[in-house]
């Protein structure tokens, strides 16, 4: 387990092209005036908490000036509302005409994950800070080229991993670095969050006329949308479990959990070793992403282990599946007990071998004040979850999803002497099995995959020999939404 400081880490993280010391008067332009204007990218769903924050924080000196939306009704609606709390707001379809005002201090990102890490560098290079959210990218070099950006331009600029500003998970994990539970053995992120079928599609769909679909794809191809969705037509929201636009429920809710499992870790680089396995079962619809899926982090003698199970409990149970007391949380096996970050970020546990709680911690801190806070101190060690943190998180993700993609469909017989190797993802591949078996699915008539354990350099951010798996690091853009390289 590698365990820095936040100073320590932010003079020496970010090795190869993006390495940069930070020192004290170097970090960009002079703080902001007395009010910081704010604008918000994409704000239909996730964008809405991104609106409530910025008004939020109006007594820490923000003002929110523009909103930016591909969709014309939602645009207007939100222009409207702000309206009549007497806020006036300016409205773009376009996020590079909002990025052309000057006024705009900070901007932040709440689009679907294909377009966060070119939103994300338009605006650093336009001149502003920015929040982008969870996963700061679709794809791994993208990421890391959004870090790179940060260096370059020095701008500061925070992930939306709110877990991060949780004055609990900190404190418990400065107590789990300090070895009072002895050595991180795994460390587990639970997503275990329902989600039933999209359905199935006879074609494409048109795209409703008040929507700027070019605008909506930008990097993705333009092609018209294939998927149902169940209540929010046929772009929004289901995009999450199509590869073009998402990353499946990994890159959606599980991004959270995976960051708080790698933190415990102490981990600042992406694993030399990962493999996944898991299907899309329990039901046939359009999407493409796996709702059950096992992730195996191998960080030599510290293992990260992830799961995703959108299925109930059972076929007779419709909660929430559950384990050690966590649905959507994380497990912190040690030597002498465990750690215990449940569905609440304010609240964690910490309990001995025999499962007696021995410490608990509680509290948290405002996310978007902590960015502001860093904005205007033109500090980034002063941010909670600062940009490579969001990228190595959400890198891990990507990573796994990759070995998910270029894996095979093997008869669970197979899968499980390929993985017979590695006792505790045996254990977790077994419970995953049961968990199938209560839900009525035969997992021997289930397509399930098997993906091969890829090599990774983390000082590359490549894998070792695997072509195929290499070219997922990244992904044909389309003119003119390209994502620079940031040297």
């Amino acid at each position: 387990m590698k365990v820095r400081n936040r100073r320590s880490f932010f003079k020496t993280s970010g090795y190869g092209v993006s390495a940069f010391y930070i020192a004290k008067t170097s970090w960009a332009q002079s703080s902001p005036g007395d009010t910081i204007h704010a604008g918000v990218i994409g704000f239909r769903g996730r964008g809405r908490g991104h609106i409530s924050g910025m008004l939020g924080l109006k007594h820490k000196g923000v003002r929110l000036s523009a909103l930016c939306d591909v969709d014309n009704n939602v645009l207007k609606r939100g222009v409207s509302d702000l309206a009549k709390k007497k806020i006036k707001a300016n409205g773009y379809t376009d996020l590079r005409k909002m990025l052309e005002d000057k006024d705009l201090d900070v901007v932040t990102v709440a689009t679907p994950n294909h377009w966060h890490s070119l939103a994300a560098i338009w605006a650093i290079q336009a001149g502003k800070d920015v929040y982008v959210e969870k996963p700061v990218s679709h794809n791994v070099w993208e990421g890391r080229q959004v870090v790179n950006a940060a260096r370059k331009y020095r701008k500061i600029v925070q992930t939306g991993t709110q877990s991060r500003s949780s004055l609990a998970i900190q404190k418990a994990v400065e107590w789990v670095h300090a070895g009072n539970l002895g050595k991180v053995k795994i460390s587990r992120g639970l997503c275990y969050k329902l989600r039933g079928s999209i359905g199935k599609t006879n074609g494409p769909h048109a795209v409703p006329a008040h929507v700027n679909y070019d605008l909506w794809c930008g990097p993705a191809p333009l092609e018209p949308p294939t998927r149902n969705s169940r209540s929010f037509g046929p772009i929004h929201y289901d995009w999450h479990w199509m590869w073009a636009y998402g990353n499946g429920d990994l890159g959606n809710q599980g991004i959270h959990q995976m960051d708080i499992a790698r933190w415990f870790l102490g981990e600042q680089r992406l694993s030399p070793e990962v493999w996944s396995v898991g299907g899309r079962v329990g039901y046939v619809d359009d999407a493409e992403t796996p709702n059950t899926q096992i992730v195996y982090h191998s960080y030599g003698d510290s293992k990260l282990i992830f799961e995703v199970r959108g299925l109930p409990a059972s076929a007779k149970d419709r909660k929430r599946p559950q384990f050690m007391g966590a649905e959507i949380g994380v497990v912190v096996h040690c030597e002498e007990g465990h750690v215990l970050v449940s569905n609440s970020r304010s609240k964690v546990a910490a309990y001995d071998k025999a499962g007696k709680e021995v410490k608990s911690w509680s509290g948290s801190s405002n996310h978007f004040e902590n960015f502001i806070s860093a904005v205007r101190s033109r500090k980034p060690e002063d941010l909670n979850a600062e940009i490579l943190e969001g990228h190595l998180s959400s890198a891990l993700c990507h990573t796994g999803n990759i070995s998910y993609r270029v894996g095979e469909p093997q008869d669970p017989e197979t899968i499980r002497k390929a993985i017979a190797g590695h006792p505790d993802a045996a254990k977790t591949w077994d419970r995953m099995i049961d968990h199938l078996k209560k839900n009525n699915v035969d997992p021997a008539k289930s397509s399930l995959t098997l993906g091969p354990a890829l090599k990774m350099n983390p000082e590359t951010e490549r894998f070792i020999g695997h072509a195929k798996a290499n070219k997922l690091l990244t992904r044909d853009y389309r003119e003119p939404y390209v994502v620079p390289m940031i040297g």
